[in-house]
């Protein structure tokens, strides 16, 4: 059974509201990108290596730069930025190394003397986050703040709006800081993180930390929950590095990173060695079906982000007012902030009451299959969500969170058959009390 992020597929009186996988109607569209283009007399042939000077690693060479303009695309930015990478948690990590890298080797180069001495020296690279990002940011710098490499600051988010604000992202700046990086949007509240008004403000920093002889500061964003749920644009965030996850808008379990001026304004250091691929940033032989895939569900973002947008939008706003109206002032939307956007697929809510965990009410339903937070958090067991707690959601409240995403085909049908099956669960577990 092929089923969709967000969708409800019903299957032996199971029903599905899952996310990050593939739509099956957009497979139809996708699916043929991973299809080997090169022929044999008449019968399909082997993806070929690349470089390669025959007719087949033309073909898949035209197939890969086809796929990375599409991504430049969606994104607003240029082909030649866009590196292809294994996914988000390589591309992340990607970004930490090199700057990092970045501030060694320029310090070391510059340097100071006596009678004027560095601004920095002695000091370890400084970078700052803040606490609700994905774990391919989090504990890539808890490591190297343990291992002594770099110095971090992690910045909580506001307790009012859910938010990292600039005002605390900026407070935070020390002469060593070599990066800011903050993502778009969160994956268990989907709030939506002030990144075009931080990266100005940074911008307008740097250019007073020149003057006074420091390093600029880097901006990176983790834009993997946004993509395919509102249209992003890297010249609007005004970010120098910028995270794509392909399985999020419906494409293949890859990635790719945003690097403004590749080479140019922005370093990037690789962290694997080998044939040279992807310009040497990122070497290792193209993994060309799934780039194939990866552009296509591009491309259908470019051409559909509004429509994808409004429907996920108008079913999630019909799923909130259908909990509402069954479960009253015991329903507490843990993803609602007052004057704070938010992606429109995402509903983050805790139905109130003692025997109402999150993970309890889960196990009691007949047809809905969720998760109490991220999917990739799933170890984490019985723990309230670290990010709700973050944002100010009571421990009491957060243990009872569910977190459900609609997508581009969830019917407002299928909404009525999820909230039926919670009500059932709540009455089975308070009739066991």
């Amino acid at each position: 059974m092929t089923y969709g992020i967000g969708l409800c597929v019903e299957e032996s009186q199971v029903l599905f509201l899952l996310i990050f996988v593939v739509l099956q109607r957009d497979l139809k569209q996708i699916i043929p990108s991973f299809h080997s283009p090169v022929l044999t007399d008449g019968k399909p042939g082997r993806w070929p290596q690349l470089p390669s000077p025959v007719a087949s690693g033309r073909k898949a060479k035209e197939i890969i730069n086809a796929a990375r303009e599409n991504l430049a695309k969606m994104i607003g930015g240029r082909p030649q930025d866009m590196i292809f990478t294994s996914g988000g948690t390589e591309s992340n990590n990607l970004v930490i190394h090199s700057v990092v890298k970045h501030f060694h080797k320029i310090h070391a180069a510059v340097g100071g003397t006596a009678e004027h001495p560095s601004p920095v020296e002695g000091a370890l690279p400084h970078i700052i986050t803040c606490t609700v990002e994905h774990d391919s940011i989090l504990l890539p710098l808890e490591h190297l703040l343990e291992e002594r490499v770099a110095e971090v600051t992690f910045v909580p988010v506001s307790k009012v709006n859910g938010q990292a604000e600039a005002e605390d992202i900026l407070a935070a700046v020390r002469p060593a800081t070599c990066l800011v990086t903050i993502m778009l949007a969160n994956n268990e509240t989907g709030v939506i993180m002030p990144v075009p008004e931080i990266s100005r403000r940074v911008r307008a920093l740097n250019q007073q930390r020149a003057a006074g002889g420091l390093p600029g500061v880097l901006v990176h964003t983790d834009a993997a929950q946004a993509l395919g749920k509102q249209r992003v644009d890297v010249r609007d965030l005004g970010v120098d590095f910028l995270t794509v996850v392909g399985h999020k808008f419906y494409g293949p379990r890859i990635g790719a990173l945003y690097i403004r001026g590749l080479g140019e304004l922005t370093p990037l250091y690789p962290m694997l060695f080998g044939g040279g691929q992807e310009r040497n940033f990122r070497p290792g032989t193209e993994n060309t079906p799934m780039i194939a895939g990866l552009g296509k569900a591009a491309e259908l973002v470019a051409e559909n982000c509004e429509a994808y947008e409004a429907h996920m939008r108008d079913v999630r706003d019909y799923l909130e007012e259908r909990l509402a109206a069954e479960f009253g002032k015991r329903i507490h939307l843990n993803s609602q902030f007052p004057g704070t956007e938010r992606l429109p697929n995402t509903c983050n809510f805790s139905i109130l009451g003692p025997q109402l965990q999150g993970r309890l009410v889960l196990a009691q339903c007949r047809t809905l299959l969720a998760s109490m937070g991220a999917a990739c958090h799933s170890d984490h067991g019985d723990r309230p969500s670290p990010v709700l707690l973050s944002c100010g959601v009571p421990l009491d409240v957060a243990r009872n969170a569910i977190r459900l995403s609609v997508g581009r085909g969830t019917t407002r049908a299928e909404v009525d058959l999820v909230v039926q099956d919670l009500k059932q669960a709540v009455a089975r577990l308070e009739g066991q009390a």
